[in-house]
């Protein structure tokens, strides 16, 4: 059933949060984050492959432990933008947002009338009918966030536009894209790709809409939190698991003395 989102509450007030992206299909491991401490997750089906069912259970893993979920969209559809949002996800990041009518899109197919056409239901969010549905949809249109994803140059030059959009809830950087978008692939602090998130950030907080900053460096999260950014995303969780296997791994072979090759022997 529906309940209160926690980032949500978070942005209004400015507290510093913390989020991963999770690209791992399995409730256990959303689970994992939100027993690490983390605020909320973004849950990746654009980059990775998820049936509906483990999706709602990753949901549902998010909801036992307190932890907000949001999805990242495989496309900017409302189809899928309705199918996540029934399954419990409290938000939609909707990527390479890059014009006006891409946000307009997902912020109607993420809210009900007055503020949008989401399809009505009155299934899980509602409780099975447990809810009054005149009363889901109004708190639906509270609760669910919308997310924009900028990753393009078209995006960055049209951002002040598409920020005057209503009903968007968070801009969220895509520095690895963008750094292609500008020709330097994977350069994500590079002068040029720092110059533009910079932008990006100033067009938000014109908007009065949070930004939320990807740290590529502890460097960067200092520099982040000097500017006033509160909202971090601190990485894939895959990428933190592959290090950290690294590490003990590395860790093992220098207490005895030995070289990678002759572990293997």
């Amino acid at each position: 059933m529906l309940k209160p989102n926690g980032l949500k509450r978070a942005l209004q007030d400015k507290t510093p949060v913390a989020g991963l992206f999770c690209s791992t299909p399995s409730p256990l491991v959303v689970e994992m984050i939100g027993c690490a401490g983390f605020d909320f997750v973004i849950l990746d089906t654009e980059h990775v492959l998820l049936n509906p069912e483990t999706l709602a259970n990753m949901i549902r893993a998010a909801e036992g432990v307190g932890l907000t979920a949001l999805v990242r969209v495989p496309a900017n559809s409302p189809d899928a933008i309705l199918h996540v949002l029934d399954a419990g996800a409290q938000g939609v990041v909707v990527p390479r947002v890059n014009r006006v009518e891409d946000i307009e899109r997902a912020a109607r197919a993420s809210r009900y009338h007055p503020h949008g056409n989401r399809g009505l239901n009155g299934g899980r969010m509602a409780g099975f009918g447990k809810m009054d549905l005149l009363e889901y949809i109004q708190a639906a249109n509270e609760e669910v966030m919308v997310v924009a994803m900028i990753e393009e140059k078209e995006g960055l030059r049209n951002l002040p536009a598409i920020l005057s959009v209503p009903g968007i809830d968070m801009v969220l950087e895509g520095a690895a894209d963008l750094s292609q978008s500008l020709g330097i692939p994977w350069q994500t602090r590079s002068p040029e790709v720092r110059q533009a998130l910079m932008e990006m950030y100033e067009a938000a907080r014109q908007q009065d809409i949070p930004f939320c900053a990807i740290p590529r460096a502890q460097a960067d999260l200092s520099a982040w939190r000097d500017e006033g950014v509160h909202v971090f995303v601190l990485g894939d969780e895959r990428s933190i698991a592959a290090r950290a296997l690294r590490a003990e791994q590395e860790s093992f072979m220098q207490a005895l003395n030995l070289t990678s090759k002759e572990s293997h022997t």
